[in-house]
């Protein structure tokens, strides 16, 4: 197993792999990062590790700013100090949550878990964030319609009636299929925990689309994709490498 570790203290770093080496000899430390930015970097060069582990605290900031700036597709264990991140945590791709100072039996608990995920939803192939957000959305309600205003008065538009949602000048926007554009109380983050996986997709950090609102895909420097929409976007709407699989993914189902 391919480990990478995302841990800002020397100590605690020689600590993990001492843990592990005592786990496994089959287990390969690949990486050792401090920080948000060197996580990122990291996690942009080379290959998706089998697991990472993960603290909360690093140099500059908090580790969960790690999943909104790169696409982390591999299973992970955060490790902290302090069970107040627990709920947060879990909402990202995690295996377990491993308060220091890490025990080896609370270690070994963790890796077991992850070998029965594997075994049980072949995350091998799938990954652990599709495995969650499979089980998640299987139970979960999503918005059937929003409420917006237009002058002195407010109705409600469906949701299968809104090409996408974009964000601009610091206010978000909808789009319906008649090119009308109203305004939404709702940051991206909030509407993409509001929508159906299935039927819209966070294509970046401006856009949500609903799947029909894609007329074409073309291939763009840097392994990135550019979109034309339906209705026409005045903004471009690229997909950036790392996510541009998900994407592909996602437009095949």
């Amino acid at each position: 197993m391919k480990v990478l570790i995302v841990e800002d203290e020397p100590l605690a770093v020689e600590r993990l792999k001492q843990l592990l080496q005592q786990q496994s000899e089959q287990i390969e430390v690949v990486g050792v990062t401090g920080s948000i930015e060197s996580s990122v970097e990291w996690l942009q060069k080379h290959s998706p590790p089998q697991l990472i582990l993960m603290d909360i605290e690093l140099s500059d900031g908090q580790s969960f700013a790690i999943f909104n700036q790169v696409e982390v597709i591999s299973p992970v264990i955060f490790t902290t100090s302090y069970d107040e991140y627990a709920i947060k945590a879990f909402k990202a791709n995690t295996v377990d949550y491993l308060l220091k100072p890490i025990k080896p039996q609370d270690l070994q608990m963790a890796l077991q878990k992850l070998k029965g995920l594997k075994k049980q939803y072949g995350m091998a192939s799938k990954g652990l964030e599709n495995l969650l957000r499979d089980l998640q959305f299987k139970s979960k309600d999503y918005r059937d319609r929003f409420l917006v205003k237009s002058g002195q008065r407010y109705f409600s538009i469906e949701t299968d009636d809104i090409a996408y949602f974009y964000f601009a000048n610091r206010v978000t926007y909808l789009k319906t299929w008649k090119n009308e554009q109203y305004c939404v109380d709702y940051i991206l983050d909030e509407l993409e925990e509001m929508l159906s996986p299935d039927q819209f997709f966070r294509a970046n950090r401006q856009f949500i689309l609903n799947i029909k609102s894609v007329k074409d895909i073309h291939l763009y420097f840097n392994q990135k994709l550019k979109l034309v929409l339906r209705p026409p976007s005045t903004e471009e709407v690229l997909v950036s490498k790392e996510k541009a699989g998900q994407f592909k993914s996602w437009m095949g189902k």
